[in-house]
């Protein structure tokens, strides 16, 4: 189902702090003459710069730059302006023209591949900014399911699941998710929750799906491919901008970023930045009312003992008490199972146990340090919380979830780079719906047992049950056995003939032995009731390893990585490595955590302790890659070849060789081969 998402309002707008003023000017649109907000302006082969505010004004320190010097205006969707400065005592005035290749129409996602990205080794689909801003889609998520060979799963109303190659898994193990470089998967699920505890629209730059084998180039869990986003600098993009989006089923969604660079320490240039970045969504998600036999059911609704419906839980039979249409059992005692046929115990539906309020709050703090004019520390933290519905082996209410990230990174473009994060989640009040199901009707009665007492209501004879086994057998039209048939033709002709002919009076019969048993023997427990609230919550309030169906993890992850880029005249080579710890804790749970330690106590009674162990695992790699150009930049060789070696298995190696001809500056053709591992999951 497409959420119709209306966006109502949106709000951009940026505050520069006021500096030592040297340069002033203003950039206007060369065709209506309207200050351009945001534009950023920048001294040729200098990191110095800043941004236009609200008036198309802007102000730039120059000090330390020898006149003249040349300055580069750009904006999104413009053409960029190099204009050269001889003189500070007056102001400049730019205008900017459209970029038409940028805001093409029927091509624009392939015109807005960068030269480098059309040069790769990989096959790249991208998503830049002003694509992100322009998508109809409800998010730029959900944007990603219109490029070529992306596949876009609901798993509810604010968990998207993106796949590549042809999968539609809910359970995207085979792919992975990045931001600026960073894994971005559930250290216990060893997936990534869509979008869920990913970035904020308005700090997305741009989104590159890399479909394919990638293993050479991002590691092992790039089997399918890589969702690869980059958020924005705060160094080049400052100010305050906010959206606010309505739309059907409640949806309200709200994002504000602030970011802003100043100079610090008698610097020249700006070289302190930080940014801000909120997000919270509300939503009604989408409802589970399906209430038809499941696929393989043996009956149908009309079954006068109920059936197995597909949003009700706990209603499946898994002691195989409740089947007694067959011959066997109706010849040999008629009077006790004539017209007692399959039953199932009821269950609950789906909608009195998962809570159908989704909520997503997203936040990242960012603190960002040129060292130098070329290089840059960053700290970032990332925290996202949420509720919301997820669709995997069973059904499952991700109810309070908690996601902590702390990522630092120190990085010289195109020279090197070492980064180092720490991921952790923290499963909150989650639980299993269907295993709540089954777990309250086993609190209040063993499944066993309610069968049993249920059959015995039907073959007993009163006082002790109804007889109902005799009393079919004294129905006009009962079929006579002796009439030529074989046991088997008359079981599933003349007697199913009889069965569909009583169909009413049989569910009657039904529905007055499950009156007795919710009234007498095993009292009903009706949705909605303090009863109901209060079994529901002695359910879900204990973990798998209790007796109940809530699920444990505050799984972690540690990884450190770094890049060495060596640039002699003949080629350009890079090599580089990776090291990961997983620290899997789920209480027993999710892992085989869980040890029974038996013993003796003081009076000589056996006893046994309950104790975790520990699990690690672990796993590094390497790689080497060189690039090299042959006839200026027409024809591009591009080797890479990487080693990882898990502590569970082999080393290995994945090679990628790939060869791209340029025919003219917007035709390419390229050649690769590549390959892939994926290391099996922690569960």
């Amino acid at each position: 189902m497409r959420i119709n998402s209306y966006c109502l309002l949106f709000l951009a707008f940026s505050l520069n702090g006021l500096h030592a003023q040297v340069l002033n000017g203003k950039v206007l649109d060369a065709s209506t003459n309207e200050p351009v907000i945001g534009a950023n302006i920048v001294i040729k082969g200098t990191v110095n710069g800043t941004t236009t505010d609200i008036n198309g004004t802007f102000s730039l320190n120059t000090k330390g730059v020898q006149l003249p010097f040349a300055v580069e205006v750009s904006f999104i969707g413009y053409r960029k302006e190099t204009m050269e400065v001889t003189d500070l005592r007056s102001g400049i005035t730019v205008k900017l023209s459209e970029d038409k290749e940028m805001l093409g129409e029927v091509s624009v996602i392939e015109q807005r591949l960068s030269q480098k990205q059309r040069e790769s080794a990989l096959t790249v689909e991208a998503l830049d900014n002003l694509a992100i801003k322009e998508t109809p889609a409800a998010n730029f998520y959900e944007a990603l399911g219109n490029l070529k060979g992306v596949d876009l799963t609901s798993a509810s109303i604010g968990f998207k699941i993106i796949n590549t190659r042809g999968f539609n898994s809910t359970s995207p193990v085979r792919s992975l998710q990045i931001i600026d470089g960073v894994d971005n998967q559930a250290p216990g699920l060893n997936f990534s929750l869509g979008n869920f505890l990913g970035a904020s629209e308005l700090d997305v730059q741009n989104v590159d799906i890399i479909a394919g084998a990638s293993t050479a180039f991002y590691g092992p869990g790039a089997f399918n491919g890589v969702i690869s986003m980059t958020t924005k600098n705060p160094f080049d993009y400052q100010g305050i901008s906010a959206s606010v989006k309505i739309g059907e089923r409640a949806l309200t969604e709200t994002a504000v970023r602030y970011a802003e660079a100043f100079k610090a320490f008698d610097r020249d240039y700006d070289n302190v930045a930080f940014k801000i970045n909120l997000f919270y969504l509300t939503a009604n998600d989408w409802e589970a009312t399906n209430y038809d036999p499941v696929d393989d059911s043996p009956v149908g609704r009309d079954n006068p003992g109920r059936y197995d419906a597909i949003n009700v839980y706990g209603d499946e039979d898994l002691t195989g008490g409740n089947d007694f249409n067959n011959v066997n059992n109706v010849l040999d005692q008629p009077t006790s199972y004539a017209g007692l046929g399959i039953f199932y115990r009821p269950g609950y539906r789906e909608e009195d146990i998962v809570d159908y309020n989704s909520r997503n709050l997203k936040t990242n703090l960012g603190a960002f340090f040129r060292l130098t004019e070329e290089i840059e520390l960053s700290y970032n933290f990332n925290y996202g919380t949420g509720t919301t519905v997820y669709q995997g082996e069973n059904r499952f209410s991700l109810k309070d979830i908690q996601f902590y990230q702390h990522v630092v990174e120190l990085e010289k473009k195109d020279h090197f780079f070492i980064k180092a994060y720490k991921t952790q989640e923290d499963a909150g009040n989650s639980y299993d719906a269907v295993l709540t199901a089954f777990k309250m009707n086993e609190t209040v009665a063993p499944s066993a047992e309610w069968y049993r007492q249920y059959t015995a209501l039907w073959r007993n004879k009163p006082p002790q049950g109804y007889g109902m086994g005799n009393k079919f057998l004294a129905i006009a039209g009962y079929p006579d056995t002796a009439n030529g048939q074989s046991i088997d033709e008359w079981f599933t002709t003349d007697y199913q003939d009889t069965l569909a002919k009583y169909n009413n009076l049989l569910t009657m019969w039904h529905d007055s032995v499950l009156d007795v048993i919710n009234e007498f023997s095993f009292p009903t427990v009706e949705a909605g009731s303090p009863e109901y609230d209060s079994l529901l919550n002695y359910v879900t309030s204990r973990t798998f390893t209790e007796g109940g169906s809530r699920f444990y993890d505050r799984s972690a992850l540690y990884h450190i990585m770094g890049e060495y880029q060596f640039n002699p005249s003949w080629a350009t080579v890079k090599v580089g490595g990776n090291y990961r710890l997983y620290l899997p804790d789920s209480r027993g749970n999710i892992f085989d955590e869980l040890v029974f330690t038996p013993g003796i106590d003081s009076n000589g009674l056996p006893t046994t302790d309950t104790s975790f162990r520990k699990i690690r695992n672990s796993e590094f790699g390497a790689y080497v890659g060189l690039e090299k150009k042959f006839l200026g930049e027409q024809f591009i060789t591009n080797l890479t070849i990487r080693m990882d070696k898990n502590q569970n298995f082999d080393y290995l190696f994945s090679p990628a060789v790939s060869v791209v001809y340029n025919i003219d500056s917007r035709n390419t053709l390229r050649a690769s081969f590549g390959s892939a591992i994926r290391n099996p999951t922690l569960q």
